[in-house]
């Protein structure tokens, strides 16, 4: 079988799967990705590359669709490079979110095509306006938003089935396509990221954490309010009053993945770190940056209590991980999170906002530490059964490559065309004519009889149809008798 991904971060959400059809004989894997795509064993990869675009002439609601049609077009050119070499693609496994599906099923209308349906963007229930520390957009950035779905619509339509990872992520499609999309995460490799009784953690000050120590970890790809850092620092200083002993490690970069922008020159990590940073000890609170995977699974592995918090948006690969690695997580009581903890059984949810009561419930966990180990199994337990790439995830994906596609919803006439209530109630003849008339105003304000009114065209339509005699002809029609 011959397998096409595009991605321009891969192998990404792909990694798994990847690796398990790189095992299998006879499969011939190609990649397309950005500059920044990585290479995996047994996977031909081809990079393009996206120059700089100045887009400030373009319409600021067609701005993001004009970059993801740049995109596009360097993608068809690795396309073309692709096909000409020989290979045409049986399946394709795309992210339609930077514009890279767009030349797909023009380039290879046979291929079967796979898409990551991961979030549609809108302006209720999601991220937008949850936080109303934060000023939400006029209708201009609604309908920025809106257009944000562009290329994702086009893929829909374009795909034989997509692929969600959780069931909060696949309602926010629109309803129209939700039976082409499969619920089926990329999985968590649970025989690497386990529980470790030995982990240890050097500092960049040099002294060295392992599961002796009080510790409290907090991970996103960069620290930002989507992913709640704003109120985890707000809920520090207590903590660390509380629990004297305890360290804090952080790890995320001083960048933006998601959400509101900081002002000009700023960032988000140093915003709320000055903001309590009269309150902290801050040779407990150990910023790291962004770190090796190793050392990622490290802090993970010694964590006392491990924080999550997200707007309702895309699930981080991290909770899942943490989970894995037998942490007690305290997550927001946001979708998608709560779909996954189950408060008191294998992790404890708190209210997004609720800075006090995410002191008291991480101080508890930090006190009662060895009570918390029926939770930390119940968590990784959770992931094995739900999550584990090699015996859940990648065997159902697997799956999805060679079945058929979901049949399209039955409909009873075409959606474009409006039924008048007569023609959907099977009515012909003259009850159609009456009923008809009896929605309909008269020209001269008033409702005539609808009973009536219809005699009188059938009993015309009758006189219409006869034969016309030469009396008839000379004779002038006499109104009906009333």
């Amino acid at each position: 079988m011959k397998v096409l991904f595009v991605h321009n971060n891969f192998p990404a959400q792909y990694r798994n799967l990847a690796m398990a059809l790189a095992k299998e004989p006879g499969n011939e894997l190609v990649a397309i990705g950005a500059a920044n795509a990585q290479m995996l064993p047994s996977v031909r990869l081809l990079k393009y590359a996206l120059a700089g675009a100045d887009v400030s002439t373009t319409h600021p609601f067609a701005r993001r669709f004009d970059l993801e049609c740049r995109r596009a077009e360097q993608v068809l050119y690795s396309l073309s490079s692709l096909a000409a070499s020989g290979f045409a693609p049986d399946v394709i496994l795309a992210h339609p979110g930077w514009g890279e599906t767009l030349p797909l099923r023009t380039m290879f209308p046979k291929a079967r095509i796979i898409l990551y349906c991961e979030f549609f963007y809108g302006a209720e229930g999601r991220d937008l306006g949850f936080d109303p520390e934060f000023p939400t957009p006029g209708l201009d950035g609604h309908i920025g938003l809106h257009l944000k779905n562009a290329t994702t619509l086009l893929a829909l339509a374009d795909c034989d089935i997509g692929v969600s990872p959780t069931s909060w992520q696949h309602s926010t499609f629109p309803t129209q396509y939700q039976n082409k999309i499969e619920i089926v995460h990329e999985g968590i490799d649970t025989s690497l990221v386990k529980p470790n009784p030995l982990a240890r953690l050097r500092l960049p000050d040099g002294r060295e954490l392992n599961r002796s120590h009080e510790v409290v970890t907090f991970v996103a790809r960069n620290l930002e309010p989507l992913r709640g850092y704003h109120i985890f620092m707000r809920a520090l200083p207590k903590i660390l009053a509380r629990r004297p002993k305890a360290h804090v490690v952080i790890i995320g970069g001083d960048g933006l993945s998601y959400g509101l922008a900081p002002p000009p020159g700023t960032n988000w990590k140093t915003i709320f770190l000055n903001e309590v940073r009269p309150q902290l000890d801050l040779s407990r609170v150990h910023f790291l940056g962004r770190v090796p995977y190793e050392a990622f699974l490290a802090t993970l592995q010694l964590s006392s209590a491990h924080v999550y918090l997200t707007y309702p948006f895309v699930l981080s690969w991290s909770m899942l991980e943490a989970m894995s690695a037998g942490c007690v997580v305290i997550g927001s009581d946001t979708a998608p999170v709560r779909e996954v903890l189950q408060h008191g059984e294998n992790g404890i949810l708190v209210p997004f906002h609720a800075v006090d009561e995410l002191a008291d419930r991480v101080s508890a966990a930090l006190k009662d530490r060895e009570r918390m180990q029926p939770m930390r199994d119940a968590a990784r337990r959770h992931v094995i059964e739900n999550f584990d790439a090699e015996r859940v995830c990648v065997p159902r994906m697997r799956g999805l490559l060679t079945a058929e596609p979901p049949p399209p919803p039955s409909r009873r006439f075409w959606p474009g065309r409006v039924l008048p209530s007569w023609e959907r109630r099977g009515k012909s003849g003259g009850a159609a004519a009456a009923e008809k008339s009896e929605q309909a105003p008269a020209k001269s304000g008033k409702r005539s009889g609808g009973v009536a009114l219809a005699a009188k065209r059938v009993k015309s339509g009758r006189r219409r149809a006869a034969p016309a005699t030469r009396a008839d002809q000379a004779a002038p029609l006499r109104p009906p008798r009333s």
